[in-house]
């Protein structure tokens, strides 16, 4: 069987959701919570020292795809020319056992009403077969994102497969190769107590800390989005872990 893999630059993707907007018209999926692709965005550290980071969540097309193995009803299946984990919807039973299965959070529902039917990214088989990438490889304005045969990305991105906050990689094998963002670097000198001190004179902010040294550390709760969460236990949190790009 042949492997397609898709490749993932951290370091170069700034959010814009250019891919996920593309995945959206070209598939032709409504407005509301299915999102074959998803950008998920995560907090570290408090101001001065910030960091906002993101992932590219598709499905990854696994070489061990565990949602395949998961569903009683057989709608799941690998196809051989791309490796591509494909769906027969009319098979689907609405168990949600892949979606249980799945690390990731790749199979997507409408709606909580046990019983309805999964949909999920198909790696754009459709351009597969027309020699073109997929559409959120080739929306990507940032060149953040690369697709090929897995051998060629692996060879010209190396084998890094779990960014920080992901589950490890050990029992699917997924079809995706990352590079981590880059090292934070100080690239204008500045005073960081002085920063702070006059933040925290700011009527709306409360007095957290004592100076520049504790703010690498955050008081539970304090931030939304302080980790990276890949499967919403619902269909209201995977709204609100996802930016609305259907405005």
């Amino acid at each position: 069987m042949t492997q397609y893999a898709f490749y993932f630059d951290q370091s170069r993707c700034y959010n814009c959701h250019a891919c996920v907007v593309a995945c959206r018209d070209w598939n032709n999926i409504d407005a509301g919570p299915v999102k074959w692709l998803r950008m998920l965005q995560w907090e570290k550290g408090a101001f001065p020292s910030t960091r906002i980071l993101s992932v590219y969540a598709a499905c990854y097309h696994c070489q061990k795809p565990v949602c395949v193995f998961s569903c009683a009803s057989h709608a799941l299946f690998k196809e051989p020319k791309y490796g591509a984990v494909l769906l027969d919807e009319s098979l689907c039973s609405g168990c949600r056992e892949c979606w249980r299965a799945c690390p990731y959070g790749a199979p997507q529902f409408a709606d909580d009403v046990p019983g309805t039917k999964m949909s999920k990214c198909d790696m754009c088989y459709d351009r597969l077969e027309d020699g073109k990438k997929p559409i959120c490889v080739e929306g990507c304005p940032g060149r953040a994102l690369d697709f090929g045969p897995i051998d060629e990305i692996k060879g010209k991105y190396g084998d890094f497969q779990q960014l920080e906050g992901m589950p490890a990689p050990d029992a699917t094998h997924p079809a995706i190769f990352f590079k981590p963002i880059n090292e934070r670097r100080e690239v204008v000198a500045y005073d960081k107590d002085r920063a702070l001190d006059l933040m925290q004179h700011r009527k709306d902010m409360p007095d957290l800390f004592g100076n520049a040294e504790d703010v690498e550390e955050l008081p539970d709760g304090l931030v939304g989005y302080s980790k990276l969460v890949m499967k919403a236990p619902n269909t209201e949190a995977a709204l609100a872990l996802s930016k609305n790009e259907e405005g």
